[in-house]
């Protein structure tokens, strides 16, 4: 069994549970948080044996393999770095830091100390990315990449009444790109790389992040386009174009259908079965991982979330969002 520890008691640490418990080999070892009536009503309700206080306490315990962070995104490379140094496991959400320095500090830890470090994102590790992957040559030579994530924020209603909540506070390195526009760059470079050149704008918030934005990158022979929200809705598909076909992706964010539309009227659905839920995959892929003594998944490589951070980090530049973590 491999034991876990978990960091952040909010909504997206029970959905993970929930999906790891899945996992044959997944053990619930313990929670942490930073008061110990939220750690124990947290973990009564999780059914978690055990809690932490202390995070240097949690890195020390013999108890625990591998440790899934949710906390807020300016704190995932200081807790990372210090449970890592002390040989867990670690299984950062996305994104996985405030910026590129971070992240290379974090990929440093995890190789100085031979440990499995993994961005927890879930979209490339779905059952149908895989065959988006594998049926790219149908379509020809591709020309566009095209990704959306436009979902308005139940927190931004308390915003426009004064109160800056978390996913609006850039203390917490937060904000539309580094909440959503990653789950549109993420998959894009898994697909075609690092991109040759990076243009974007975003509409700045007065609290200091984007509220929306669009990111334009350059690829040579093809350009990308991702837009991304969290202060309006959209219900427009993501898409790949190729001079053979279109590749038509339900939510980029969290594939569960995609189909080929062929110039020549034909239409191919390669959505593949997916029986669990939507975070299983990446609980799965993360202890395989583990269990095999690899030290990184080939999808949701070292490489690729430090590309991924590295085109944030340059759209941040561009639109002059800046977070208290880009000055420490």
């Amino acid at each position: 069994m491999i034991r876990f520890a978990t960091i952040g008691t909010n909504w997206i640490t029970e959905a993970f549970l929930d999906a790891a418990r899945l996992v044959d080999s997944f053990e619930l070892a313990a929670v942490y948080s930073r008061t110990e009536e939220t750690a124990k009503q947290f973990a009564d309700k999780v059914g978690a044996p055990r809690t932490f206080t202390d995070l240097q306490k949690l890195a020390e315990s013999d108890g625990i393999d591998a440790v899934y962070i949710a906390s807020p995104n300016a704190l995932h490379a200081e807790q990372a770095i210090l449970l890592m140094n002390h040989g867990k496991h670690v299984l950062c959400e996305k994104p996985l830091a405030s910026n590129a320095r971070e992240v290379k500090a974090m990929i440093e830890a995890a190789e100085r100390n031979g440990v499995v470090l993994m961005e927890a994102m879930k979209a490339t590790l779905l059952p149908t990315f895989r065959p988006i992957r594998e049926n790219l040559p149908k379509l020809g030579r591709i020309r566009r990449y095209v990704a959306n994530y436009c979902q308005y924020s139940s927190r931004y209603d308390a915003y426009k009444q004064g109160t800056v909540l978390n996913a609006f506070n850039p203390a917490f390195s937060n904000g539309a790109l580094m909440d959503l526009g990653v789950y549109c760059l993420y998959p894009m470079v898994v697909l075609f790389g690092q991109p040759r050149g990076v243009k974007a704008q975003s509409v700045k918030l007065e609290s200091g992040v984007d509220g929306e934005g669009s990111i334009v990158l350059d690829y040579g022979d093809m350009d990308a386009v991702v837009f991304y929200s969290k202060i309006t809705n959209s219900h427009l598909p993501s898409e790949i174009q190729g001079e053979d076909g279109n590749m038509i992706i339900d939510a980029i964010h969290t594939p569960t259908k995609a189909e080929i539309r062929y110039r020549d009227g034909r239409v191919e659905d390669i959505t593949a079965p997916q029986d669990k839920p939507p975070m299983y995959y990446e609980a799965q892929e993360f202890i395989r991982l583990i269990e095999n003594g690899e030290r990184e998944s080939a999808v949701n490589s070292h490489r690729h979330s430090l590309w991924t951070m590295e085109i944030m980090d340059e759209a941040r530049k561009q639109t002059g969002i800046v977070f208290p973590a880009d000055e420490r």
